[in-house]
């Protein structure tokens, strides 16, 4: 299933996911868009986001199931937005004509929860995110985990995941499930992007795919 006004940001951390939703909301035409993110404003995201902090140690299969909760919410649940920050409720905003960006998204689960919990489709993230519409539009930020790093760096912050080894594992596991669901899926388009381009230049190319999208 596809939700026809979706559209999602993807990349391992560092890749400039968020530099490049901040970029869009400068649009004129933002207005248009809902914009939020995974994990959610609501209570599991919040809960989750201390995990990612290394606040609250979860097991693997904890965490996935958890994520999928919160994106369950993110999709499903009651719609609430705060000002153009939608919280839950992407379904309802998209049926209803509102455009809806995401930064990360089931994606994000199949990758990361991937790199211990497997990627096949008999694995745990497969079976708990496999139901869930896709995108219409699907930008992934490809970017070598050294660089993202060094990026990560320069904001003095790190959460669990940001380590080489696993962001290379979890870019590895990014391709694969991003070729699996666009091939049993034609109808998401993929836009890879070469993350260490200039912010600028990426702007405009996203820009671009998206009103290309609605003409």
């Amino acid at each position: 299933m596809i939700l026809h006004k979706f559209i999602v940001f993807e990349g391992i951390d560092g890749a400039g996911t968020s530099t490049q939703i901040a970029e869009l909301k400068k649009r004129p035409d933002a207005a248009q868009f809902f914009f939020t993110a995974e994990p959610t404003e609501g209570e599991t995201g919040k809960f989750l986001r201390r995990m990612l902090r290394g606040d609250i140690p979860l097991e693997n299969t904890t965490a996935a199931y958890l994520f999928a909760a919160d994106r369950n919410e993110h999709i499903y649940g009651t719609p609430a937005a705060d000002g153009q920050t939608l919280i839950h409720g992407i379904a309802d905003a998209c049926t209803n004509g509102r455009t809806v960006v995401s930064d990360r998204y089931l994606f994000s689960s199949l990758a990361y929860q991937g790199v211990g919990l497997g990627t096949g489709t008999d694995s745990l993230p497969w079976q708990l995110n496999g139901r869930f519409p896709l995108p219409r539009l699907l930008f992934y930020f490809d970017i070598d985990p050294s660089v993202s790093l060094r990026r990560i760096t320069g904001r003095g912050i790190r959460e669990i995941y940001e380590k080489e080894a696993f962001l290379r594992q979890a870019a590895q596991n990014y391709r694969e499930v991003i070729a699996r669901l666009s091939a049993g899926e034609p109808e998401m388009k993929v836009v890879i992007l070469d993350a260490t381009k200039g912010i600028e230049e990426l702007s405009d190319t996203i820009w671009a795919e998206i009103t290309g999208l609605k003409a």
